[in-house]
Parts: structure tokens; C-alpha cells; sequence
């Protein structure tokens, strides 16, 4: 009985606090009526979380009747209403899911695991779906029983048990459950693979389930090998201020490009790319000049080579033209992905907020051709000069604040003040200070 396996998996796992994501469907409705019906579960805190989308006219009502079944179980129950925007692109499905999943990781307290009703079917859908749109080893592995997952860890109990023994758990108890008409529309690809795929599969092929899911198993197995490779390749190749080697990267086995690249990215919180943006990052790359960044991006992520290193950022917005600010010190917010420029005392960050200058000044971007005599230098240099010596990536010279007096310029913010600029600072016992946008850091 998959009730007996539930138990015995909550021994042998020992989950400390759980969780159940309820959308009350049949399948976490199963899982989480035999949860309440189970001490080892009710010692560990249970409880739901349910997420209402608001696409359907009905999804209030269905949002009540969660409520009610849990208070029959005795079991609480969090709903969060959220908004789905497909502004990715990427469809209502996807984006439904990552709206959820948004839902669940802020609700989810710090250990706790969150319990999902994935069976076995689910996970043979998974790897077809997975299949049909190119995945590699990690992808065609399925879904992971137990993975990390916000505070907590997502559990997966069921994904040996069939979807016929959930539902036919359901008719022995006489619990009723939601049925939400998305799940027979055509137009999802799941419900397609399910309904219509997977059934013609089964009678030409009828132990192919068993078959999907023990190549799944193997896959897994490589996934994970080479999962651990690639971390260990990632400790090697990372630099400074989180980049990665260009000359290291471009060196690995193809096995493991793609898992080093994609696993560097995620930890900066950005998306991987497509197939076709990587390998063209992979081809420039290969014969990138020292002081120019080539750059490829995908929805969600930009990557730069320069400096014999890969730069990751969020997509960036282009510097507006001919923009300028009066400033007398007080904070100020330059444009979109460019930081703000604010005035210390000394070397203090914390009066940063009652420093004035004793005239105003001008902050601009650059345009090109700008020239400073720095403090100290008895020449005149050229900022492409300076930053090239500094080593400041391209990217940034342009999101640089430069300061002015009159048409004057006597600061590029806090890298190199004029003479002039010195003496203006050194009236308010204060300094420049540019702090770049986050993803700079």
C-alpha cells in the first residue's frame, strides 16, 4: 500500500517540519488526507499551502473548498493570491508555474520541506516532455525526489507510486476533489502528452513506463556524476569579483561547458541560455581582443568576454544620451543601471546623507574623447587611457558618473580628481563616491 511506503519514507528521509503544496486536486488531495492520517506527519508541524492563480472564474470557490477540506483534517492551511504575467514570453503554463513556485519559496519557513504530490505518471510525462524538447542528461533524469528549495527542501514521496493508486485512495474514502478544466486543455503539451501520446505509446510498447523511467534512473546517475565534476571545475575556474576563465572554460570536455556555465550563472541568479547563444559565446570567445567586450544575450542574462574572463549581468539598459544632473551632494540616482553617485565625509560612508557641496556642479555621463589632468599628474590623459590602465570594464566607463564645473571636467567620480576638483571637495572636507549598480558588485 503506497500509504505504508509514505510512512516509512518520512522515517527513513526524517523530514523536520512539512509542508503540503495543496492545489486540491486529486493527487495532493490523496497525499494530503493520508499525511493527516499519519502521527509521524502530525509531529512535523503538517500543513498546506494553497495558491490561488486567479485564471479561472472559479478559482475563488475552489480556494473555499480547500479551506474546508483542511479544517476537516485539522490541518492549517495558507492561501496566497497571486498575479500570472506571461511577460517572458514563455506561456501561461510556465509562467502559472513559476508564479506558484514564487508563492511557495516565500511562504515556506526556514527548514521546513515542502511536500509535492508528483507520482510516478507525473515523472514519465516529465522525461518525454524533457526529451521532446532537446534536454541532456540532467533534464532527461526527471524530477529529483529531494532537492534543495528555498529555506527548506522540496520532497517528492510519491514518484513510485502510480496515479491509478492515488485516485483509487480517493474512491475508497469518498473524498471529493477539485477538477480544474486546464488540465483537459490540448494546448498545454502535457495534457497532449498524456491524453493523447502516452496512450498510443503504451499499447505498441506496454512496459515502456518502465522502460522511460529506468533510462530516467541512468540518466540521473550521469547527471549527477557530472554535476559533481562540473562544480568542482567552477571552484577552479572562478575569479574575482565572481567571473569565470575564459581560456579554462573554453578548455573543459563539451560534457562539461554547459553544466560550468550554466551552474556559475544560476548562482549569480540569472538564466541559461539556449543552445545557440551559448555555443556563439563559446565561438567568440575563443578569438576575443583583450579591451573589447563581445557580448550575447537571452532573455533574462548577458554575458561579456573581456579581459580574458566571462562577465555575467542582467540584461542592461542602454545609457540615455545626453543626460546630466545638477548635484551638491546629496544622493543621486543616475540612470537606469548606472548606480548612484553620492558625496562622504573623508573616508566615512555613514554622513553620507548630510554632506554638501558649497556650489553646484554637474554630473553627466560619458560621451566619448574626455580628458583629465589628475591631482599629482603632470599630464593631461585621456579617460580611455585611464580606464584601460584601470582595467575598468567597458561596460562600466559608460555608466561612470563625471563631474563638472561649468563645461570643467574635475572629477571622474572617486578614480581621478583634478587639482580644481580636489580644492572644491576638499571645501566640504567631503568625497565622491559611486556606487555601481548591484549587479556590478
Amino acid at each position: 500500500m503506497w500509504t505504508d511506503d509514505l510512512r516509512a519514507r518520512i522515517e527513513a528521509d526524517a523530514p523536520p517540519a512539512l509542508c503540503v503544496a495543496f492545489s486540491g486536486g486529486p493527487d495532493s488531495t490523496a497525499l494530503l488526507h493520508a499525511l493527516a492520517q499519519l502521527p509521524e506527519a502530525r509531529e512535523r508541524g503538517l500543513r498546506a499551502l494553497h495558491v490561488d492563480h486567479g485564471l479561472h472564474a472559479d478559482s475563488a470557490e475552489w480556494a473555499k473548498r480547500c479551506v474546508d477540506f483542511c479544517e476537516s483534517l485539522a490541518v492549517p492551511l495558507t492561501t496566497i493570491r497571486v498575479q500570472v504575467s506571461d511577460a517572458r514570453g514563455e506561456g501561461l503554463e510556465a509562467a502559472a508555474r513559476r508564479a506558484r513556485y514564487a508563492a511557495f519559496a516565500a511562504n515556506l519557513g526556514g527548514g521546513e520541506w515542502l511536500v509535492l504530490g508528483h507520482h510516478r505518471d507525473d515523472q514519465v510525462e516529465t522525461v518525454l516532455l524533457k526529451l521532446l524538447r532537446g534536454a541532456g542528461p540532467e533534464g532527461l533524469g526527471g524530477m529529483r525526489g529531494l532537492r534543495p528549495f528555498a529555506r527548506g527542501f522540496l520532497w517528492r514521496p510519491l514518484l513510485e507510486t502510480p496515479r491509478e493508486s492515488l485516485h483509487k485512495y480517493l474512491s475508497e474514502h469518498g473524498i471529493p476533489c477539485i477538477h480544474d478544466p486546464a488540465n483537459d486543455d490540448p494546448r498545454f503539451a502535457r495534457n497532449a502528452l498524456r491524453r493523447d501520446i502516452l496512450p498510443r505509446i503504451s499499447k505498441h510498447w506496454p512496459h515502456a513506463d518502465a522502460s522511460i523511467l529506468h533510462a530516467a534512473q541512468l540518466c540521473r546517475t550521469a547527471a549527477d556524476y557530472i554535476g559533481d565534476a562540473a562544480q568542482a571545475a567552477l571552484k577552479i575556474l572562478r575569479r574575482g569579483t565572481d567571473t569565470l576563465d575564459v581560456t579554462g572554460w573554453l578548455a573543459l570536455p563539451e560534457a562539461l561547458r554547459a553544466p560550468v556555465f550554466d551552474g556559475w550563472l544560476h548562482a549569480r541568479g540569472l538564466s541559461a541560455p539556449p543552445d545557440e547563444p551559448r555555443a556563439e559565446l563559446a565561438r567568440q570567445a575563443a578569438c576575443a581582443a583583450d579591451d573589447g567586450a563581445t557580448l550575447i544575450g537571452w532573455p533574462g542574462a548577458e554575458v561579456r568576454v573581456w579581459d580574458g574572463r566571462l562577465h555575467a549581468t542582467p540584461p542592461l539598459a542602454t545609457p540615455p544620451e545626453d543626460w546630466q544632473a545638477e548635484w551638491t551632494g546629496a544622493p543621486l540616482a543616475l540612470p537606469r543601471d548606472c548606480g548612484t553617485l553620492t558625496l562622504v565625509a573623508g573616508t566615512n560612508p555613514a554622513r553620507a546623507a548630510d554632506v554638501r557641496l558649497d556650489r553646484k556642479l554637474t554630473v553627466r555621463l560619458r560621451q566619448g574623447g574626455e580628458r583629465i589632468k589628475p591631482a599629482g599628474d603632470p599630464h593631461t590623459r585621456e579617460l580611455r587611457d585611464l580606464f584601460q590602465q584601470a582595467r575598468v570594464p567597458p561596460w562600466l566607463r559608460v555608466r561612470c558618473p563625471l563631474i563638472y564645473e561649468n563645461d570643467e571636467l574635475i572629477a571622474v567620480t572617486d578614480l581621478w580628481i583634478s587639482e580644481h576638483g580636489k580644492a572644491v571637495f576638499d571645501a566640504s572636507g567631503a568625497r565622491p563616491r559611486w556606487a555601481p549598480p548591484a549587479w556590478a558588485e
